[in-house]
């Protein structure tokens, strides 16, 4: 961080501040942290190893911040957060060796289709719905898996939570949002022990932007509480459209290379 200049470590702070509000309610804000980082120099190895170890704060502070309102009991959910910490530390493991192309061509399109889903689904409040998978069998496949890939890739890791809750565990969206924070923060920690490591993470600077993933996530935690789906519903619709355009606009990115863009 002493390479940096005072001003570009102030704006990495706020980047910081919005993606911690941003991830609290709606998921994404790796995409405001990870781009601010590069855009200030910063490898990006250790650019994702910095982002791991702020977002995990970030989502610390929003999940117990939800867990004190009663959103999400963290004694009942640990065994998916363990699952989450395994699949974010073997996505983590793997993406040394997945070609990330892939993933960056399918992303877009997969968080297109969620951002229509939630904006268009008239029935999504905040009040739980059907559960069409147990709880045990949600914890071993789709909670690692999405864990997975947070680990090997990352964006948009917390609207897949987000619909994998409402879709299968049937939960309401504020509800969604409180327990995916919690797996959020399993996939974060389980992939930040595999950059510690390999010696990926910029400490001095990876705290000042904890702090600043905290201050943004209490504040957007508060937020999502007190307007619930109305709130939620639209930033994770906005988020999911801004993620996907941002992976578009990546000129290497081979959808786009795909289709002519």
């Amino acid at each position: 961080m002493t390479d940096l200049l005072p001003h570009i470590v102030i704006l990495l702070f706020a980047a910081s501040v919005l993606a911690g509000f941003i991830d609290s309610i709606a998921g994404g804000g790796g995409l405001i942290a990870i781009p601010a980082m590069l855009l200030a120099g910063i490898p990006p190895l250790e650019a994702l190893g910095t982002n791991k170890l702020s977002a995990q704060f970030g989502a610390a502070s929003a999940t117990l911040s939800y867990a004190r309102k009663g959103h999400v009991r963290l004694s009942e959910q640990y065994p998916m957060a363990l699952m989450a910490v395994g699949g974010g530390a073997l996505g983590a493991l793997a993406a040394a060796f997945v070609p990330p192309d892939y993933l960056r061509a399918i992303m877009p399109v997969m968080l297109i289709a969620i951002g229509l889903y939630f904006a268009f689904k008239p029935s999504l409040g905040d009040a739980d719905s059907k559960r069409r998978m147990r709880p045990f069998i949600f914890g071993l496949s789709i909670v690692p898996l999405i864990g997975f890939y947070d680990g090997i890739f990352g964006p948009g890791t917390g609207s897949f939570f987000m619909l994998a809750f409402v879709l299968l565990a049937g939960f309401g969206l504020l509800k969604a949002t409180a327990h995916t924070k919690l797996l959020n923060l399993g996939s974060n920690f389980g992939a930040f022990l595999v950059f510690v490591v390999t010696g990926s993470i910029l400490w001095k600077l990876g705290v000042l932007m904890a702090i600043g993933q905290i201050i943004g996530a209490q504040i957007g935690s508060r937020l999502a509480m007190k307007n619930g789906a109305k709130l939620i519903r639209p930033l994770l619709v906005v988020s999911c459209l801004a993620m996907a355009a941002r992976l578009l606009i990546d000129p290497a990115n081979p959808l786009r290379l795909a289709l002519g863009l």
